[in-house]
């Protein structure tokens, strides 16, 4: 207890570097650094596409093709600077980076989101979390699950195809690329969940678990993830 008290005034004397520009910040991120983060203000309600229309409008495609997504909460644009954080969280191992981004999108579920009876974080295959050792929509969902208190679920859900990075991909290859990928080895005993990733890119990915879910008894399968790629 006595150290906790230490640091804390440590902390306040000697805040550490914003981890964008090195200023020194409170809560890891200066408020200049902050106000230039690229918000995704407004967007489609299931697939979470920057939009021109109000907050609550759903784009021509989700409404020609409804996805099994029944909602996105998605607050940034996939942009300078919050793409560096990601690609330091998500390629080099920085996981300060990720708790900062997971406080971020608490911050903005608190205000926005109906909070979901359990988190799944999108898993990662076998071979892609060897390679990269962890995954980062687990570590995103770690602290995220603490901040709201939500239960969190890693182990009902599995990636049982290698599939290529959709952002490798053109747009009409993503859907069939992303298609058979996961599998449910338990039902979630809930009707409500909500899925956890980092960076949204057309939701052919989120969508093809949502689906899953939903055919084994899921009422409910929102996304939550940190930025969408315009």
């Amino acid at each position: 207890m006595v150290y906790n008290c230490i640091n804390n005034i440590l902390t306040l004397l000697y805040p550490a570097p914003c981890l964008l520009c090195d200023t020194p910040a409170q809560d890891a991120i200066c408020p200049d650094c902050q106000a230039d983060l690229p918000h995704n203000r407004h967007s489609c309600r299931c697939c979470g596409l920057p939009l021109t229309l109000a907050d609550e409008a759903t784009c021509g495609h989700c409404l020609a093709h409804p996805p099994a997504v029944d909602r996105s909460f998605i607050p940034y644009l996939y942009a300078a600077p919050i793409d560096q954080l990601i690609g330091r969280f998500k390629f080099s191992g920085q996981l300060a980076q990720g708790r900062l981004l997971s406080r971020l999108l608490a911050d903005h579920l608190r205000q926005r989101a109906e909070m979901p009876d359990l988190l799944i974080p999108v898993p990662l295959h076998p071979q892609r979390l060897r390679q990269r050792g962890y995954n980062q929509a687990l570590e995103l969902a770690k602290p995220l699950a603490r901040q709201l208190g939500l239960a969190l679920d890693h182990q009902s859900c599995r990636r049982i195809q290698p599939t290529p990075p959709q952002h490798e991909l053109k747009k009409h290859q993503r859907k069939r690329n992303i298609r058979g990928a996961f599998q449910v080895t338990r039902t979630p005993a809930v009707n409500h969940v909500a899925l956890v990733d980092d960076v949204v890119t057309t939701g052919s990915t989120v969508n093809e678990l949502a689906k899953c879910l939903k055919q084994r008894g899921v009422a409910r399968v929102d996304v939550w993830a940190v930025a969408r790629t315009p």
